[in-house]
């Protein structure tokens, strides 16, 4: 068998990277200017100092950053100070403080505020330089991660998952998508029906055509005929002009009727009637106008139940139902919570302006067994209101108000659980990791093969 050579080991280029040194005693500037200088090292004796060096030059990859600063050498305020302010400047800079032994406490505080990593005092500048060499791989990652991220959001049309059951539906909505059928999204409330209708569009030849959404549970019984089909002027009290409905507007598009099992059975009728002839009159008119939609429906509803009450009709039921696809609540997606979780974080930070990290080990064990009732529209505004609350860099299961979880009975079959606690912990790793295999393998100790077969595992 043919051996592939290895891959080359990536070595930093110290002379490419920039370090700013934030030290108040001008020997040990001076001392360390020297030590680091493969680098490019500027030095800054005050937090103020530090700030106006950040604010005007180019972006620095590392922050070495004494908690004890001027005017306030004895404590850690002026330098946790300094950390905050410079992450909210450029939250890529990977900032490492420095602390003697009896300041551990305040090391470790920093660490938890997003500090990369600390240093004891005195300084090892051999210690020192292998931080700074891992803090600007790091650096090199997460910019390399970002654009992988940004391509990866494009190509799987807004699903983010990692699990088994949301990767056959992804293949589901590959096949159908283009195809020009009407598809029924069953699932549970919160469930991201709208999120596969969109993908639905967007993989179609209409995705240039406007996607129009309505939901049918949320718009009184005597104003959604008007609002799907439109209406004449004086065609009832307060029609002072002619309005197009969603269907007109959806023309050459895709329409999504959301709770379509809330529809009225005179207008199912209608909608049948339409589905039929492709032809609609507007309300208060005789016109016979063509439409050409394609049709996405979603409900939460069992409609076999309601047709078989006589509250659905069910040859409107197999016009609609080309294609049905089932889409499992959050608790049935192993591993998915985790990437969701990250997901909403990135974009919150975005929204808000925030510079929120990650998640502790705790919040990840909390999001991988909270069971999620409210589903992928539950998780998202816990993760919205943590980010808005949240007081330090990463989010914690009491900022998720998931501090108290109950666990339910467990399977007692130790292979099962084992392959669960690995499947669990692997894509932990993949989010902490903004989803580099190779560093996520590294943090669970295995090799990219094994880290792909414990992915695999369902």
């Amino acid at each position: 068998m043919k051996k592939t050579a290895p891959e080359p080991v990536a070595t930093v280029q110290q002379e490419e990277h920039r370090v700013l040194l934030v030290e108040d005693d001008v020997g040990l500037q001076k001392q360390m200017r020297w030590a680091l200088s493969p680098y490019i090292v500027d030095v800054a004796g005050s937090r103020l100092e530090a700030l106006d060096k950040i604010s005007a030059a180019k972006p620095y990859h590392v922050v070495v950053l004494d908690l004890g600063l001027p005017p306030d050498e004895n404590s850690a305020s002026e330098g946790l100070k300094a950390l905050d302010e410079i992450l909210n400047l450029t939250p890529q800079t990977k900032v490492i403080v420095a602390s003697g032994n009896v300041e551990r406490a305040n090391a470790v505080r920093a660490v938890a505020k997003g500090a990369f990593d600390f240093v004891a005092k005195p300084l090892d500048s051999e210690v020192l330089k292998i931080i700074i060499d891992r803090a600007i791989r790091m650096h090199e990652l997460e910019e390399e991660n970002k654009q992988l991220r940004e391509h990866s959001a494009r190509a799987t049309d807004g699903l983010v998952y990692g699990s088994e059951k949301m990767a056959q539906i992804a293949q589901v909505l590959d096949r159908v998508g283009p195809m020009d059928v009407s598809v029924m999204l069953i699932g549970e409330t919160g469930t991201g029906k709208e999120v596969l209708a969109r993908a639905l569009h967007r993989l179609s030849p209409r995705n240039t055509q406007p996607f129009v959404a309505i939901n049918c549970a949320s718009i009184p019984e005597n104003l959604l005929e008007s609002e799907l089909f439109g209406h004449e002027k004086g065609a009832f009290t307060g029609a002072i002009k002619r309005t197009h409905g969603k269907f007109e507007m959806a023309d050459n598009g895709t329409l999504f009727l959301d709770e379509i099992g809330d529809m009225p059975l005179p207008l199912q009728s209608k909608l049948l009637r339409f589905l039929q002839e492709r032809r609609l009159e507007r309300v208060g008119g005789r016109e016979s106008i063509t439409v050409n939609v394609r049709l996405v429906t979603a409900t939460n509803q069992k409609l076999e139940k309601l047709i078989a009450e006589g509250r659905f009709r069910e040859d409107l039921y197999y016009r609609i139902n080309d294609v049905r696809i089932d889409l499992p609540a959050l608790r049935e997606r192993e591993g998915d919570p985790v990437l969701l979780a990250q997901y909403f974080l990135n974009g919150f930070n975005k929204t808000y302006s925030k510079h929120i990290s990650g998640f502790t080990e705790d919040a990840l064990a909390a999001l991988s067994v909270h069971p999620w009732p409210g589903n992928v529209r539950e998780l998202e505004n816990r993760v919205k209101r943590a980010v808005i609350m949240a007081e330090n860099k990463r989010i914690t299961a009491q900022d998720l108000d998931l501090g108290d979880i109950k666990t339910g009975d467990r399977d007692l079959n130790l292979r099962k659980e084992l392959a669960k606690v690995e499947k669990r912990l692997a894509t932990e790793a993949l989010a902490l990791s903004d989803g580099n295999i190779s560093k996520a393998a590294k943090l669970l100790g295995v090799s990219r093969p094994h880290f792909y077969s414990l992915i695999g595992h369902s």
